[in-house]
């Protein structure tokens, strides 16, 4: 619905809005890692051209916030509410804010505020921030840098290890990714109608940011209006607050209309990235093929703040033993705080770093054992009743099976004997290979939060339908979730689409809807659209006009994991995904290029074909830039590849040639129409596929990734 104003320029974004007597904001990051701010002096900055106001720690009612505990300052320094505001903790810490009459006299303005700090040893590697004598960077939180803590213990892995025939031990290194949406963060906040301080901005969950924005300025909610016009892409990157309380703040007190535009590099250094992980394996399995032990250890670097560092940890726990039944589990899961740039949100939310561990131990297993890894998996792969390494049953219907058949079939996968191994060709030094892996991940919120959604219909006519009202407040962040919403309304009233109007993410006007996240947006306001659509068209058969009704949908419940076993239903429902890949290696320069992927993945039902197949071919480019390219480098902290000319993306001449989809249709009993979430499906197995398919090769296997030139000669030997 919304590709020609995107196409022709006509969207709006949050960066695009304006209103009269605007001005503009700039911040001052602390661009150092760790240090204490001893002082702050912004009477140069006040007196400069333009300047309207400048704020520091000492002008934020409340100065903390997080979007799971609050334990970062709005802006750190001296003077602040909370006590810890005076230290920054890493590189994108806000220090201060200027605000002017344009944006070139913020800009001049900014560069005169003075800072006082002074530096304190930067804490970057997550092992060494665990020891018990590592400085502490939330003494507040308790005497460790350890923030989050899970444990799984199933069966007996010491008894299931001795009888093992085979046992794999690794370990793996997965890196930072920094998300890339093509719209940098920006806002406008102003004073609304109703005198409600508004802040149009991009986001994932309107009311979660309407909730932090109004704890920081000590308002009642209802006084604090978010607004999301067009969205240039989230990727779980938006989750997390980041202009949007300074730019309410200033609104609030100057009564005038504030925007702010970060610059590139602003963005880099300011959010949060996919959190670097190092995972420790052993795996063993019966000569016949049967997995019959994982232990697994895992730590996360969660940087200088929680962000959602529990919850991606969580479902890293939950998925690293794969989609795979085994008795016997044994897993500990550590986060950690330290110096870098915070741990995030990030499509896939902690399954793409556990599962290239699993999947990286399957394809291992399987070589060791010679059993062709596709047969290895469907021996092991999960079924209805089975259950997961938390102990409970996997929600019905579990349908890897179907997956790993899936794209099997239609890659053309065969067996290969010791007879028919292939062939390299001596003298060309391009090297061919296929690798396999699978995956899953949950759809919804997880570990005892009850899952809702809300939306609202209006129907409208006299004897027939001719208009419908669809209020909604799930954001829209280029996955076509306004389409699909407004699709499901008119299938459930019996109309045509083209009749449906959205009123779209506006806390003041709508319910809660939950966040654009999760694999959860579709399953969720589907169910809450279906409801109040049934709703609405009883009113209207009973004569009632308009016909009005709310619908708040409540998902089954969830359980938190038990602190030392990890017994729990942590989920309501989980997706599968299986894929298989052609890659070439060039083993003079190290060069990888992925010729094809297949994608099987089960999408329950797909309401809208067309754009399950764009999230497929999306998720993978985005998948293969973090397995093969994409590389976060950091020195003491410091952001070495602070802008697009060194964080290296990939083009269209770098993605995979072909994606190859193959949309499998199991009907969620739960789901509207059918339909579980998979917007994040796609990502989980790209990396340990590509791992597999260049071991098929090189015979070289690569427990590091991005799979780099570099990386990839020293792997074969060619370099130091």
């Amino acid at each position: 619905m919304d590709a020609l104003g995107k196409v022709i320029g006509k969207a709006e974004y949050s960066g695009d809005r304006l209103q009269p007597d605007t001005l503009h904001m700039k911040t001052l990051m602390a661009e150092r890692p760790h240090a204490q701010v001893l002082a702050i002096r912004v009477e140069k900055a006040l007196a400069a051209p333009g300047v309207a106001a400048a704020y520091t720690a000492a002008d934020v009612p409340v100065n903390e916030y997080g979007l799971q505990i609050p334990d970062q300052p709005v802006l750190c320094g001296p003077g602040s509410s909370v006590p810890g505001a005076e230290f920054v903790r890493f590189v994108g810490d806000q220090v201060a804010v200027v605000v002017a009459e344009s944006e070139a006299q913020a800009a001049a303005a900014i560069k005169l505020v003075e800072v006082d700090y002074e530096d304190l040893p930067p804490l970057t590697d997550p092992v060494a921030a665990m020891r018990p004598d590592a400085y502490l960077l939330h003494p507040e939180r308790g005497n460790t840098n350890v923030c989050v803590r899970y444990k799984i213990r199933k069966g007996d892995v010491d008894a299931a290890f001795a009888q093992a025939d085979a046992i794999v031990e690794c370990e793996y290194h997965t890196p930072v990714q920094e998300h890339a949406y093509l719209q940098p963060e920006a806002g406008l906040a102003y004073i609304d109608d109703e005198g409600r301080v508004t802040v149009e901005c991009a986001g994932q969950w309107t009311h979660a940011d309407r909730e932090a924005i109004a704890r920081a300025l000590n308002l009642p909610e209802e006084q604090v209006r978010v607004i999301y016009p067009a969205i240039g892409g989230a990727f779980g990157g938006r989750e997390d607050i980041s202009v949007q309380i300074v730019l309410a703040l200033a609104a609030l007190k100057l009564r005038r209309p504030v925007k702010i535009i970060w610059s590139r590099r602003e963005s880099i250094i300011g959010h949060g990235k996919r959190h670097a992980v190092l995972l420790r394996a052993k795996w063993g399995a019966t000569k016949n093929g049967k997995l019959v032990a994982v232990q697994n250890e895992i730590i996360g670097d969660g940087g200088a703040y929680m962000y959602t560092t529990n919850k991606v940890l969580g479902n890293s726990t939950i998925t690293s033993s794969g989609p795979y039944a085994v008795e016997n589990v044994k897993t500990d899961v550590y986060g950690v705080y330290t110096n870098n740039v915070p741990g995030a949100a990030f499509r896939g939310f902690g399954a793409p770093q556990a599962l290239f561990m699993a999947e990286s131990q399957m394809n291992k297993l399987a070589e060791k054992l010679g059993i062709d890894p596709v047969e290895f998996r469907l021996k092991n792969a999960l079924r209805d009743g089975d259950t997961l390494g938390v102990g409970t049953p996997t929600p019905d219907p579990v349908s890897i099976v179907e997956c790993i058949e899936a794209a099997r079939d239609r890659y053309g996968w065969k067996k290969r004997g010791k007879s028919s191994a292939k062939k390299k060709p001596k003298k060309s030094a391009i090297l061919k290979g296929r690798g396999f892996a699978a995956g899953f991940k949950n759809v919804g919120f997880s570990f005892g939060y009850q899952e809702n959604c809300w939306a609202k219909i209006e129907i409208y006519g006299k004897g027939e339908i001719e208009r419908v009202v669809l209020h909604h407040a799930g954001a829209e962040v280029g996955q076509g979730f306004h389409t699909v919403i407004a699709q499901m309304a008119a299938e459930a009233l019996g109309v045509s689409p083209r009749i449906v109007e959205l009123r779209t993410s506006d806390s003041a006007t709508q319910g809660n809807p939950g966040s654009a996240s999760a694999s959860r947006l579709t399953f969720m306001a589907g169910n809450s659209v279906k409801g109040a659509a049934e709703l609405a068209l009883k009113k209207w058969q009973a004569e009632e006009r308009p016909a009005v009704a709310e619908f708040s949908y409540f998902a089954p419940p969830t359980t938190h994991m038990h602190r030392e076993t990890g017994y729990s239903m942590p989920n309501f429902q989980y997706a599968y995904v299986a894929q298989a890949v052609d890659v070439e290696v060039d083993s003079e320069t190290g060069h990888v290029r992925v010729k094809r992927v297949v994608c099987a993945d089960d999408v329950g039902t797909a309401i809208n074909p067309d754009l399950v197949l764009g999230q497929m071919q999306g998720a993978i480019v985005q998948a293969h830039g973090y397995a093969v390219m994409e590389e976060f480098k950091t020195q003491d902290g410091r952001v070495r590849t602070d802008q697009f000319s060194t964080y290296l993306l990939p083009t269209v001449l770098d993605i995979p040639e072909k994606v190859d989809a193959v949309i499998v249709e199991h009907p969620d009993p739960n789901g509207p129409w059918g339909a579980r979430g998979m917007g994040e499906l796609p990502y989980l197995p790209v990396a340990p596929a590509i791992a597999a398919a260049i071991h098929d090769a090189t015979g070289v296997w690569m427990n590091e990734f991005p799979f780099t030139p570099e990386r990839v000669l020293r792997a074969l030997g060619k370099i130091k």
